[in-house]
């Protein structure tokens, strides 16, 4: 593969994969701007283990008390703080498995996956974003998080299955509406982010796994740590941006980049 190709396919993932403006997004404009072929399961899923490497770098905090509390869990035990944070994030990656699984048997992703549908997300969900940000009170802290939200911003997270929606962008949104800080908000769906990447990338590594060979390795490994520290970066910057001001600079980019995909979809 290129290295043109596989630095800016990494590079635009990685950043845009924790961002409330959708990867998939961007990465449909790449061949579209650049006419470079499809990078291929390996580099697919090289671009999503860096990232995943990287919100678990960010919040190994949050991780070890969920390891922890996931160890108790197994044991049928519920009776830490632990214990419930892990059971929470569990009940939140359900709905997502479930319907992703029904998805991925009917080869609905990639029926969806087109500049048109992608368009019309990004706009959709953007405004739905916004919406939600100014409307949400600011109440609530990730310390609150019941099994009944859970619920909630998993149901919302299954939207993300939705080329162009943006899981973090409407797992955000599920968790301003419930009344999450920005900051609380967006750390809710860092988190829930873990479990679900972790197993959409299992899915695919299996296919991955017959298919490689040393270069193809040698490109992946590169790839994720481009996607890595782009990431990492990324998610810093959001993460202390969330504190200070509100979602509505990506909402407007959202919206820009929305119009631009409908712009050459009905062109």
């Amino acid at each position: 593969m290129p290295l043109f190709h596989l630095v800016l396919v990494a590079v635009i993932q990685g950043i845009t994969e924790f961002l409330p403006i959708s990867s998939s997004g961007h990465l449909i404009l790449v061949p579209q701007l650049t006419g470079l072929a499809d990078q291929g399961l390996v580099i697919d899923v090289a671009v999503h283990v860096g990232p995943l490497g990287a919100v678990i770098l960010y919040f190994w905090s949050d991780v070890k008390v969920v390891l922890h509390g996931t160890g108790r869990l197994l044991r049928g035990r519920v009776d830490t703080r632990s214990a419930f944070l892990a059971l929470c994030l569990a009940t939140a990656t359900v709905p997502v498995v479930i319907v992703g699984a029904a998805f991925a048997a009917l080869d609905l992703t990639e029926a969806l996956r087109s500049t048109a549908v992608i368009g019309w997300t990004m706009l959709v969900f953007g405004v739905v974003l916004y919406w939600a940000d100014m409307r949400g009170p600011q109440e609530r802290r990730s310390a609150d998080w019941t099994l009944r939200d859970a619920v909630v911003m998993g149901l919302w997270q299954v939207l993300a299955l939705i080329p162009g929606t943006s899981r973090s962008g409407i797992t955000i949104t599920g968790g301003r509406l419930l009344g999450f800080e920005r900051h609380e908000a967006a750390r809710l769906a860092m988190l829930m982010s873990i479990p679900t990447i972790a197993a959409s990338g299992l899915v695919v590594s299996i296919d991955v796994a017959a298919q490689a060979d040393i270069q193809a390795a040698r490109d992946g490994l590169l790839a994720a740590a481009l996607a890595f520290v782009s990431a990492l970066l990324a998610l810093a910057a959001m993460m202390k941006l969330a504190r200070r001001i509100s979602f509505t600079p990506y909402v407007i980019y959202r919206v820009i980049l929305g119009l631009v995909l409908l712009g050459i979809a009905y062109s």
